[in-house]
């Protein structure tokens, strides 16, 4: 049975939609939680054939993001627990905008943004992983709640100290605590 509905989603395009809109979101989220390029993109797919197999049973409670991120988390959360877990690397470049810069204001600029993530990584992993869904896709805590499964109490608690925990550092406030 579950071969028959993948093979009708396949024809309908259905999969094909769900990889063009979410790859982004899903590969980001489960790069945070590794800091692993490779492990990233191994994760995504991982995350995406476990969507596509559960594909009937998608309920519709939530949107296909967040259903699909709670899967991601999943794979990330059981990657992390894993043998191959590795320390977590930063970001690679952050293209920025403006042409007329000089070599010195952009590398300025690039260093000021690889400080800023090896901050947000210094954030315990709870912290973290709540301040990214709030800051990068832009979720409500109720959804956010819902995604992790916890109290909305909780997701509130703990995007209050990521976020003051970031305000102290820009403020420089925080040296390596």
């Amino acid at each position: 049975m579950e071969e028959r509905y993948l093979k009708d989603a396949l024809e309908e395009g259905q999969l094909e939609h769900l990889i063009t809109a979410y790859w982004n979101d899903v590969w980001n989220y489960v790069y945070v939680m590794t800091g692993d390029r490779s492990a990233s993109d191994d994760l995504a797919q991982e995350t995406f054939i476990r969507a596509f197999r559960s594909l009937s049973s998608y309920r519709g409670d939530a949107s296909y993001r967040t259903w699909l991120l709670r899967i991601a988390r999943n794979a990330a959360l059981n990657y992390r627990r894993s043998s191959f877990f590795r320390r977590i690397v930063l970001f690679g470049d952050v293209p920025v905008g403006r042409k007329s810069r000089s070599a010195e204001t952009e590398y300025m600029e690039k260093e000021r943004v690889s400080e800023m993530w090896r901050e947000v990584f210094r954030l315990p992993a709870k912290m973290r992983e709540v301040l990214l869904l709030d800051a990068k896709y832009d979720m409500s805590i109720r959804d956010i709640a819902e995604l992790l499964g916890l109290p909305e109490g909780t997701v509130k608690s703990r995007l209050s100290r990521a976020r003051s925990r970031m305000e102290a550092w820009l403020k420089g406030e925080l040296w390596d605590a």
